[in-house]
């Protein structure tokens, strides 16, 4: 028997434990191209508004409970449950709705590049039914969307799934604050220790949420998205 074949079949493909599928997805080796976005940081670092450690876990803080990591996880929490429902309409206007909500052009540009790279990695690696309907349904996907269906497809619970993204979503920030310079590599970690609960409070709220909780007050972060699209030397695409 071929064990290597075997394994590549889609039926064992569904049985594979969701933590690791979660990991495999959200590790920054998963070809999205997440490294190239900072969220509108490198603009909020070059004006002072994130200038240490303080500041940085304060201006996170508020993505997660004000902002669009708090909406992000209500999106996918959203198509996970029309994706796990075969509701191809619904699915397609959660992302429509999803790409409708980005309040700026690279905002837009960083849902959407990283949501179409995860389906096409996805389908070539960790293919399902849900995620090939969703990939059939639009040309463009956000990327909270195009994470939900494949979750939904591969049965990785829905709570499960929002706290890692949004542990990525704190990760690549932090990331991005570490490259900047305003923090250094120790401070960074500490900034992730510190998220952690907002990080899996978002996640069970995102979890019994619906669309009509969508919203956000992160004013600053929203404008600094805006800003970073003529900031005079960039590091990050948004």
């Amino acid at each position: 028997m071929n064990i290597h074949a075997t394994v590549r079949q889609p039926a064992e493909r569904s049985r594979l434990p969701a933590p690791l599928l979660l990991q495999a997805w959200l590790s920054p080796a998963f070809p999205v191209g997440g490294f190239a976005y900072s969220h509108g940081l490198e603009s909020a670092v070059e004006t002072g508004d994130v200038s240490d450690a303080a500041s940085l876990r304060q201006w996170m803080l508020d993505l997660f409970e004000l902002g669009s990591a708090r909406n992000d996880m209500i999106l996918l929490a959203a198509a996970w449950r029309a994706a796990r429902a075969e509701a191809c309409g619904a699915l397609v206007e959660i992302n429509d709705l999803a790409l409708a909500m980005a309040p700026s052009r690279e905002r837009r540009l960083e849902t959407l590049s990283q949501g179409n790279a995860f389906v096409a990695a996805a389908r070539a690696a960790f293919d399902c039914p849900a995620l090939e309907r969703f990939s059939a349904l639009t040309e463009d996907a956000a990327y909270p969307v195009a994470l939900a269906a494949a979750a939904a497809g591969h049965n990785a619970p829905l709570e499960e799934t929002c706290a890692a993204f949004g542990l990525a979503f704190a990760a690549a920030l932090v990331s991005a604050a570490v490259r900047l310079g305003p923090i250094g590599q120790t401070a960074g970690q500490q900034t992730i220790a510190a998220l952690m609960p907002a990080v899996s409070a978002c996640a069970a709220f995102a979890a019994g949420s619906s669309l009509d909780d969508l919203g956000g007050a992160a004013i600053r972060s929203d404008i600094a998205s805006m800003r970073h699209e003529t900031q005079y030397s960039r590091l990050f695409r948004s």
